[in-house]
């Protein structure tokens, strides 16, 4: 059997993105282990502390970040996040200054939102409808 254990996204700055995606998005902090000028930091969803963890990938490889860009500029989240209440959690961030590219809205089976996290990604957030 094979399962997902990390995933990862690209960051410019990996301590200004560990304050964003603990601070703001309410991950936890799993692993951080230096690496030179760079360390493996991963975060974890509260409620899935065992689950997968999200690498916080520093930008060190040019053509990582020529895609980050390519995606960002045609408006396309680099990932997906899932939510339980999407409107709630669209206000609590809009409150923390957290800016949205799509405000929440159905889309199929499912309601998104999109937001900006930062570090040079947009992110989704999705709920099951």
């Amino acid at each position: 059997m094979i399962k997902i254990c990390v995933t990862s996204v690209p960051v410019e700055n990996q301590d200004k993105a560990l304050n964003f995606y603990t601070n703001i998005l309410g991950f936890i902090k799993k692993t951080e282990v230096p690496l030179g000028e760079h360390k493996w930091l991963t975060v974890v969803s509260p409620q899935e502390q065992a689950g997968v963890e999200l690498l916080l990938e520093p930008m060190a490889f040019e053509p990582a970040r020529l895609y980050q860009n390519a995606l960002k500029e045609a408006g396309i989240p680099w990932t997906s996040f899932a939510v339980d209440d999407i409107k709630k959690e669209y206000e609590r961030l809009t409150k923390l200054g957290v800016q949205f590219s799509i405000a929440p809205r159905e889309a199929g089976t499912v309601m998104i939102a999109v937001l900006d996290d930062t570090c040079g990604n947009y992110i989704q957030l999705m709920q099951e409808l």
